[in-house]
């Protein structure tokens, strides 16, 4: 993510994005989907992301990416209300972004009084939790600032406590090489396998911190029928996603975030997930299926998976040995 690097005199001054810029205007827009095709509650939602991740044999893919990508509809509805803003105030200088630019969100929306940077690095509100995305209208308006809000986190640990790659390495502080999140979108070439055991059936981003967070009792579902899951993603088996050739994986991401990374980091993040199941021929003959496969990060994921298969294959053997 050297990026972040190469745009760090952007991310803190808004005027290298809009000369003359005086005010950023942060908004929020909740994401969490319904479980399932039925309308329900966030708690419910909520316990079955829990469910899918106690499944090893189910596929899990955090919440924000199981439906159509939320980059244009979020800046399609921050340009509305900045014409909105243009009728009334007359013409001025501005642009929208969301996770389009290098732009401190976070930090913007705290100064905004939006939330406050919980210890898991997101952003929190008292009334919202933290599922959900941000936006930002950066203008040449002179706007009389929202006065921040304090931390509610208080002695609470869960998020640091719970994430599964300990990548929440101190409150605030979260090292993005040891973040799921990053090892299976960003990171383009092979996971490092003392952090694969660890990643137990998550082939796309992570939300056990989000999930563990008290504050998200508070959480309120989306509305918007872009953000319901596609395509089953939110129940599909970690061997069915795996059986997606590349056509139909670039159909079937169409859309959607998840194609940014691509058919074969797609495969290399599900071999993981399949490494992790429990041993059963099912799994097997899936990732045998792919242990020809022409890319060669594919190939050695697919290997550890075969491997990590036949230990525990074995270690059942001699425990069910031991036991008569």
């Amino acid at each position: 993510m050297d990026y972040l690097a190469r745009h760090a005199d952007l991310r803190a001054d808004p005027t290298r994005l809009v000369p003359g810029a005086l005010s950023v205007i942060s908004l929020r827009i909740p994401y969490l989907p319904p479980a399932g095709d039925v309308d329900g509650s966030a708690d419910e939602a909520q316990r079955a992301a829990w469910d899918t991740l106690d499944r090893p044999e189910r596929a899990y893919i955090a919440r924000y990416a199981l439906g159509r990508d939320y980059h244009r509809l979020v800046r399609q509805r921050l340009e509305r209300l900045a014409r909105r803003i243009e009728h009334a105030a007359g013409p001025i200088g501005r642009r929208v972004f969301c996770d389009s630019a290098p732009l401190l969100e976070v930090e913007f929306a705290t100064r905004a009084g939006i939330g406050w940077r919980g210890k898991h690095t997101l952003l929190l509100s008292r009334d919202e939790g933290s599922w959900f995305f941000l936006g930002e209208i950066v203008t040449t308006l002179d706007l009389p600032p929202d006065a921040p809000v304090t931390s509610h986190c208080g002695t609470c640990n869960r998020c640091i406590e719970v994430c599964p790659t300990q990548a929440i390495v101190a409150p605030y502080r979260l090292d993005a090489r040891r973040c799921i999140s990053y090892l299976t979108i960003e990171h383009a070439s092979a996971i490092p396998e003392p952090l694969r055991p660890l990643m137990g059936n998550r082939i796309y981003g992570c939300d056990d911190c989000q999930l563990a967070c008290p504050w998200n009792r508070y959480a309120r579902l989306s509305a918007e029928p872009d953000f319901a899951a596609r395509h089953d993603l939110d129940s599909a088996s970690l061997a069915e996603l795996f059986g997606w050739d590349a056509a139909t994986f670039s159909a079937r991401t169409e859309g959607s975030a998840i194609r940014r990374i691509g058919h074969v980091r797609w495969l290399r993040n599900i071999a993981v997930g399949l490494g992790n199941a429990p041993p059963a021929p099912s799994v097997v003959a899936a990732l045998a299926s792919r242990a020809d496969h022409p890319d060669g990060l594919v190939r050695e994921h697919v290997g550890w998976a075969l491997a990590e298969q036949a230990r525990k294959k074995a270690a059942s053997g001699a425990a069910s040995v031991d036991s008569k």
